[in-house]
């Protein structure tokens, strides 16, 4: 079973405060890891969390406001100067994904200095429809969602696999080798016949998260979020503010809880939290009226999943 966990280094919206850092978030995904929305102070923030950002697979961005992208100089100038004892060019990519709309805030948040540029960067501009994109065996999947500026939200996923059913497989008489040579060639022959890998398995879905950050209520967050296994949502605003939030294109901790169920996710976590919030257990309260399965988001927390 894959091991995946999903590290927040920083919860805040617009304005940072003395406890919640701008936005930045890692999913770990076996020995995978791709970082979505690095705001302002990310890479100290990791250095907190001890995630190396060498490790990093990809960077997903969902849109340009500074507390979503603030931190990609830090993180780029951070991967270049990992790699200076390296050959870069013999080392994997590190993968960008953004709202094409923003090519110019890329190219401008990259070269926002004076540095050796060792990053190995491989940019990936998405369309505002659907696009799908892979980091190793992960799909990510993108659709954009509803905010003031283009915004697109993010899927990721595995493969399917299968269970394997012990009591038959050695009913089946196959062991050892045999069981690796079935699950790579879908069958295997036998002195009692061919025993095809339906025959001693089960279908296993494979791991599902979404991450959605600043919108509107929209049918397209609800796809994205369809089954996952953890689902991040922005929780800018609490209901009493709605107006706001409508007027911003944010959503409330109600909101975001609907957007769990309707999507029938597993677990909900909220983050970007508007500054005027101090208590967090207000936003989980509310959005536990809708759906229970919900936390709030501190600061290096780590959700695993």
């Amino acid at each position: 079973m894959s091991r995946t966990s999903f590290t927040v280094l920083g919860t805040a919206s617009q304005t940072p405060t003395r406890l919640r850092a701008h936005n930045g978030y890692v999913l770990k995904w076996d020995n995978r890891a791709i970082m979505f929305d690095p705001g302002e102070g990310t890479q100290r923030q990791c250095t907190f969390a001890g995630f190396s950002i060498a490790k990093l697979d990809a960077v997903a961005i969902t849109h340009f406001h500074g507390d979503h992208c603030l931190g990609l100089p830090g993180v780029v100038q951070r991967r270049s100067l990992d790699n200076s004892l390296n050959n870069p060019e013999q080392l994997e990519s590190l993968k960008v994904l953004f709202p094409d709309s923003g090519s110019e805030f890329y190219e401008n948040l990259t070269n926002a200095s004076v540095y050796a540029q060792n990053a190995n960067l491989e940019p990936i501009p998405i369309p505002p429809s659907q696009y799908s994109a892979t980091v190793s065996e992960l799909t990510i999947e993108t659709l954009p969602l509803d905010h003031r500026t283009d915004t697109i939200g993010y899927r990721v996923s595995e493969p399917d696999s299968v269970s394997l059913n012990a009591s038959k497989l050695a009913e089946a008489g196959i062991s050892g080798t045999d069981v690796g040579l079935l699950v790579a060639n879908g069958s295997i022959d036998t002195g009692g016949g061919t025993i095809n890998l339906e025959d001693v398995s089960s279908p296993k879905p494979g791991k599902k998260f979404a991450f959605i950050m600043d919108t509107a209520l929209c049918d397209e967050a609800v796809e994205l979020a369809q089954e996952v296994d953890l689902l991040v949502c922005e929780s800018t605003f609490m209901e009493s503010e709605l107006e706001l939030a409508k007027k911003y294109k944010h959503l409330t901790a109600r909101q975001a809880a609907r957007i769990a169920k309707d999507a029938n996710a597993k677990k909900l976590v909220l983050t970007h939290f508007s500054a005027r919030y101090s208590k967090l257990e207000d936003l989980q309260a509310e959005a536990r009226e809708i759906f229970q399965n919900v936390s709030v988001a501190n600061d290096l927390d780590v959700f695993e999943f």
